[in-house]
């Protein structure tokens, strides 16, 4: 496994030539803005990724979601809209079937941070770079290479780009799981991997919450005791919600915002908590769900609060198991044979990667570029990285097409 075939070599000397061209095109995505509540932007970008990836024998459609609820700064629910989720189907009747999975929004609304910068060193910074940006043409590169060599015809995907996995998958999660189960044998997501070059291994579940609470106004200096603080009742719920960390061995909740009130002299009628919470296993995700559900009755049982409670666990955890740790060693055998020394490092961040777990199907989660600082206008990429990321993906695609990987054998291994 750790040597190179003659089709190897040939994708490893391809996706060499085209390194700057993957980085150019990388830089020229991340002059367009789609953070993930930028609709007008991502609905730009989209078909210009949508052509990006006509250039793969494969059908190539955009599909305009129904968006998902979302908890607005007034406390009440409405519809938000996103960009189409972007579907790319290659011979589907192919022996060995795999989907392919990505996102092209950030996490930087207009305005917060742009343009890329040469910083030295071998590294750019800019917004989406490797997060994920350049993912994404690492995982077309590999894709155009292996669509040039002979195994072509052994090996069928589906690709889900998604314009809303910086908040959830909310819009786009039915996609990911139909495409999983829609045969798929294995799972390749391009998120960055760590700067080191580390990978992602097990993963944690993840919830978002928004909980509302509404109070009573009332003028704060005439009539105080007439009110009722619904940022009181929300102060108490932070320092629950805060106490729960700790309790369970890998239970994680972190409050992101408390939104409401206004003027000093108006007690305030309304008060929103944000949070986001993180568990290792099912059990786990169950326990912290109760208890936030305990804390939230709490405070909505104070005299004149009342409230909703709104979201939950999106991600199931994607703990290792023996189906993900045979992909992970077939995937470092492949490594091995370009030089790298791939590691596994388990994680408390979430991805589509668990969506594609849940849905039946290991998967390996971070097959993109190497970079560091993400979510952060720090963010940067390693530019060496484009063609030594595509190279491992392209040697991926030949080793599942040509048997070297048995992809039915490692996704038979799931119930283990």
């Amino acid at each position: 496994m750790n040597t190179l075939s003659r089709d190897d070599e040939a994708a490893r000397e391809r996706l060499a030539s085209v390194s700057q061209d993957m980085i150019n095109r990388t830089c020229e995505w991340s002059d367009i803005n789609t953070g993930s509540w930028n609709t007008e932007g991502l609905k730009q970008f989209a078909p210009v990724l949508a052509d990006a990836f006509s250039e793969l024998q494969a059908d190539v459609e955009l599909i305009q979601t129904n968006g998902f609820e979302a908890v607005t700064d007034s406390g009440k629910t409405e519809i938000q809209q996103t960009g189409p989720v972007i579907l790319v189907t290659g011979r589907p009747r192919a022996a060995v079937q795999i989907i392919l999975s990505g996102h092209y929004d950030t996490v930087f609304p207009k305005g917060t941070f742009e343009g890329v910068t040469d910083i030295g060193d071998g590294r750019l910074n800019g917004p989406g770079l490797a997060d994920m940006k350049g993912g994404l043409c690492v995982m077309l590169e590999a894709l155009k290479t292996f669509e040039a060599g002979p195994l072509r015809d052994r090996l069928g995907y589906q690709i889900v780009l998604t314009p809303d996995e910086e908040i959830g998958n909310f819009a786009s999660a039915e996609y990911l799981t139909r495409a999983a189960q829609s045969g798929a044998m294995i799972g390749m997501t391009y998120e960055p991997a760590m700067e080191t070059g580390a990978m992602s291994g097990g993963r944690k579940g993840s919830a978002v919450f928004d909980i509302v609470l509404h109070g009573k106004a009332a003028h704060a200096g005439r009539a105080k005791d007439e009110g009722r603080s619904a940022i009181e009742a929300a102060a108490e719920l932070v320092l629950g919600l805060e106490a729960l960390n700790g309790k369970r061995d890998g239970v994680t909740v972190n409050v992101g915002s408390i939104d409401g009130g206004s003027a000093v002299n108006i007690v305030p009628d309304l008060a929103i908590v944000r949070f986001g919470a993180r568990a290792p296993d099912a059990e786990s995700a169950a326990w912290a769900t109760e208890e936030i559900r305990k804390l939230y009755d709490r405070a909505a049982s104070r005299d004149g609060i009342h409230g909703h409670m709104h979201g939950g666990f999106y991600r199931p955890p994607k703990p290792r198991n023996a189906a993900q740790q045979a992909l992970f060693d077939a995937v470092h055998a492949t490594g091995q044979a370009i030089g790298l020394e791939l590691e596994f490092v388990d994680t408390g961040g979430v991805c589509e990667g668990n969506n594609i777990f849940a849905a039946g199907v290991p998967n390996v989660d971070t097959l993109g570029v190497r970079g560091g600082r993400i979510h952060s206008n720090e963010e940067f990429v390693i530019t060496e990285s484009f063609s030594e990321r595509a190279t491992l993906s392209a040697l991926l695609l030949n080793r599942l097409a040509d048997g070297r990987m048995d992809a039915r054998n490692i996704k038979s291994l799931m119930g283990q």
